[in-house]
């Protein structure tokens, strides 16, 4: 079998080493007789591997105690209608900065619960920088401020923890999180979908300052409710166990691999790889996102025209380079570098850039 560098935004590469252990413990779990998948979540078993899995998390990430940690089910667009419900008075108003796709969708599962501030958007310029913090306009009232990390779609990420005063920071990290160090303290919430750069599709980690779970919220059912999740260690109904003991093996091996610190220098490395192969390519390729913001993760470009980006597409699934075509939204091309992607892909992605160009431009 020869496993393909596999580009795809999510669900993404997964690292070889975590996928063959899971496979050989597939039938039988650590001597227990069955398979991890067939375990009660509430068995001494399932729950101690639970357990590890944040222990692990917290030393990753560097996350104290003043903050809870959840496993829950669905991806970050649940966590997005939640938010509201958990941290917001009905009709509330929480501010929004919007800086590609996934901002709209977090202002969409929002608004039906509070009044959204769209405090800044740069979807103007076609979502090709982020609006300084100085023409933000926040509210003195709101409950909250919500911003995207990084933009999956658009390829824009934030580079640095913005300054929003006293009210709480809540940031979708899906696609960025455990790729480089985060100061966890300049933010009341961070959640993340696990199926970029923590583990599989189907769960999703959210680290919350536990100060904000005394706050009322609105009417919702427990199943909603983040303080009954928290007091329950994550198993108020049956979790989804099998990405739940995923997720756990990929932190094991990202702590084995040097940590947060190390992903932080291979992402420059091979995020570094790819945009020199486009500003090198005379303009062949292009990326149309502010430099101080181009994304580490993931990074749109677009040839001369949509002949050449299909012909690409097509040429690099032969050469073994996959899930490159671009999102449907902006169409071109789109390489993800998660974690789990080694440097040597993008380093035959860059290879095979300059020989398309060579041939075709």
């Amino acid at each position: 079998m020869t496993r393909a560098f596999n580009f795809s935004a999510g669900p993404a590469t997964l690292p070889e080493p975590v996928l063959r252990q899971a496979q050989e413990e597939m039938l039988e779990w650590n001597g227990a007789g069955a398979s991890i998948v067939e375990i009660s979540h509430r068995s001494a078993e399932f729950m101690a591997v639970a357990q590890q899995a944040e222990t692990d998390l917290r030393t990753l990430l560097g996350i104290s105690n003043d903050y809870a940690v959840l496993f829950l089910a669905g991806g970050a667009t649940t966590q997005q209608a939640l938010l509201p419900l958990n941290f917001a008075a009905p009709g509330q108003r929480v501010d929004h900065v919007v800086s590609g796709h996934w901002g709209k969708t977090a202002i969409k599962q929002a608004r039906p619960y509070v009044d959204v501030n769209i405090a800044a958007t740069g979807e103007a310029d076609g979502f090709h920088d982020i609006p300084p913090r100085a023409s933000w306009q926040l509210s003195s009232d709101a409950a909250y401020v919500h911003i995207t990390a990084n933009e999956t779609i658009h390829g824009v990420e934030f580079r640095d923890n913005p300054d929003v005063g006293d009210v709480p920071l809540i940031a979708d990290f899906s696609s960025s999180i455990a790729s480089e160090p985060i100061d966890i303290s300049r933010y009341g919430v961070i959640y993340a979908g696990a199926q970029k750069n923590l583990g599989p599709v189907g769960i999703s980690v959210v680290i919350i300052r536990r100060d904000l779970l005394e706050r009322s919220g609105q009417p919702r059912a427990d199943i909603f409710d983040y303080r009954s999740h928290a007091a329950r260690d994550s198993m108020l109904n049956t979790p989804p166990t099998w990405n739940w003991y995923l997720a756990g093996l990929m932190f094991k091996w990202m702590l084995a691999q040097g940590g947060v610190e190390e992903f932080a220098r291979r992402s420059a490395a091979k995020s570094a790889r790819i945009y020199a192969a486009i500003d090198g390519s005379g303009g062949f390729y292009r990326n149309e996102v502010a430099v101080a913001v181009r994304s580490r993760m993931n990074i749109p470009f677009f040839l001369p025209s949509d002949e050449l980006d299909a012909r690409f597409v097509s040429e690099a699934k032969a050469a073994g380079l996959l899930a490159l075509k671009g999102h449907k939204a902006v169409g071109g091309i789109r390489a993800s570098l998660y974690n789990a992607m080694p440097l040597a892909g993008a380093e035959a992605l860059a290879t095979f850039m300059r020989d398309f160009q060579q041939r075709h431009g």
